[in-house]
C-alpha cells in the first residue's frame, strides 16, 4: 500500500514540474530579444518626492548636497538647479504581459550625447537616459534616435492633471485618488492601465500601460503591483511653479555613466521593468 501511494505522489509531482518547466519554456522563449515585446509601460516619477528622498539619504550619511562631486551633481539637473520638475520620464519600458525584458543587447549601441541633451528635458538626468537605453530601450528593437523619439510620443500622449501640474504646496492624497485624476485627464485611459507606485510616506511614480501603437491599454500585472497605502504626500515642486510640457535645450555634456550602475532617476527593483 505504502509503495504504490509514493509512487502516485512522485507521479503527481513530476506531472507539476513538467508543466511547470513547459510553462516555463513558453514564457522565456522570446526573453531579451529585441523588438519581441507585448506593451509598453511609460514610468513618470514624482521629481519633487524623489529630490526629498534623496536629501534626507544624504542627510543620513551627514552629507550635504555641495559635498557631491560635481560631475555628479550636474549630471543630475533635477534636484541641483532651480528650474522646476513635477512628473518626469523615468523611462518607457518594453513589457510582456508576464515579466520584461531587459539588457537585450550587451554592450548596447552607444548612445550619441546630442540625444541625450535632446532628453533633458523629460528625463533631467544623463545617467538616467544612459541607464534606460542600455536597460529598456535596445530592448524595444529600434534605434536610439526612433526609441527616444517614441518616449517623446508616449509622453506627449499622456496629459498631467492640472492639479499636479503647479504645485507649490505639499499635498496629501491616496493611490486612487491620483488614479482617477489622470483617468479623467486623459480619456481611454481606464483603471486597469495604470498603477501608482510610492515608498512608505510618498508618491514616487504612475505607470500607464500603453499599446505598441501607442494607446492606453489595460495591463493587470502592472495594475495588481499598485502602491495600497493609505495616505501619500506630494511634495511641492522645487524652485517655483512647474509647467506640463517642458523647455528644451540643455547644455550636452560628454560623461557617461557604467551601463549597468544605478540611475540618477528614481529607481526601485521588481517588477514590470523597474530599475
Amino acid at each position: 500500500m505504502v509503495r504504490p501511494f509514493i509512487a502516485a505522489v512522485l507521479a503527481a509531482w513530476l506531472g507539476f514540474f513538467v508543466v511547470g518547466v513547459s510553462e516555463a519554456a513558453a514564457q522565456d522563449g522570446r526573453q531579451n530579444a529585441p523588438g519581441e515585446f507585448d506593451f509598453y509601460v511609460l514610468a513618470l516619477s514624482w521629481s519633487p518626492s524623489y529630490c526629498a528622498a534623496t536629501a534626507e539619504r544624504a542627510a543620513r550619511r551627514g552629507q550635504q548636497a555641495s559635498d557631491r562631486p560635481e560631475r555628479r551633481r550636474r549630471g543630475n539637473l533635477q534636484c541641483s538647479g532651480t528650474r522646476p520638475y513635477s512628473f518626469i520620464v523615468h523611462g518607457l519600458w518594453p513589457q510582456y504581459v508576464k515579466g520584461f525584458p531587459e539588457y537585450c543587447q550587451v554592450p548596447a549601441p552607444r548612445l550619441n550625447r546630442r540625444i541625450v541633451a535632446a532628453m533633458l528635458d523629460l528625463m533631467p538626468s544623463r545617467r538616467l537616459v544612459y541607464h534606460q537605453w542600455d536597460r529598456h530601450g535596445v530592448c524595444s528593437g529600434l534605434s536610439a534616435r526612433r526609441y527616444f523619439q517614441a518616449v517623446r510620443k508616449a509622453r506627449a500622449l499622456v496629459k498631467i492633471p492640472p492639479d499636479y501640474i503647479e504645485l507649490t504646496t505639499a499635498l496629501t492624497v491616496t493611490p486612487g485618488e491620483v488614479e482617477r485624476a489622470f483617468i479623467k485627464a486623459n480619456p481611454g485611459l481606464s483603471a486597469d492601465g495604470i498603477a501608482v507606485r510610492c515608498d512608505r510616506t510618498r508618491l514616487r511614480e504612475v505607470r500607464i500601460c500603453l499599446s505598441r501603437d501607442f494607446r492606453f491599454r489595460a495591463c493587470l500585472e502592472v495594475d495588481r503591483r499598485t502602491c495600497r497605502r493609505q495616505r501619500l504626500a506630494m511634495p511641492p515642486v522645487r524652485g517655483g511653479p512647474a509647467r506640463d510640457q517642458p523647455v528644451r535645450g540643455e547644455p550636452a555634456h560628454d560623461e557617461r555613466a557604467s551601463s549597468r550602475s544605478a540611475s540618477d532617476g528614481l529607481s526601485e527593483g521588481g517588477a514590470a521593468g523597474e530599475d
